[in-house]
């Protein structure tokens, strides 16, 4: 399953990292353990951000999606579960409709 990761990194210790020149590889790091799909970063309610998008096949792997920022970057990560269009048609919409209207 799709999973979208909204991560939002606190200035410290991006900012330290920044500084001190190892910003670059604990990204890369994260990312090359990771394998996301796609990632982008941005602003996130004024601090620094990215959102992910990563495949999943148990929940039981969410940990090792986000720990490497928690740990890295003391980073917060909303997540949320995300279908593609084929996903969306074949949940069912028209039975679930029927049964609970």
């Amino acid at each position: 399953m799709k999973v979208i990761l909204d991560v939002t990194i606190p200035h410290e210790p991006f900012n330290t990292a920044v500084k001190d020149g190892t910003v670059g590889s604990k990204i890369n790091r994260i990312l090359a353990a990771t394998k996301p799909e796609a990632v982008y970063f941005t602003g996130h309610n004024g601090q620094r951000g990215a959102t992910l998008v990563v495949n999943m096949k148990d929940a039981s792997q969410l940990p090792a999606f986000c720990e490497p920022w928690f740990l890295t970057f003391h980073a917060d990560i909303e997540f949320r579960v995300a279908m593609t269009p084929a996903d969306l048609k074949k949940a069912g919409l028209g039975k679930l409709g029927k049964a609970w209207a």
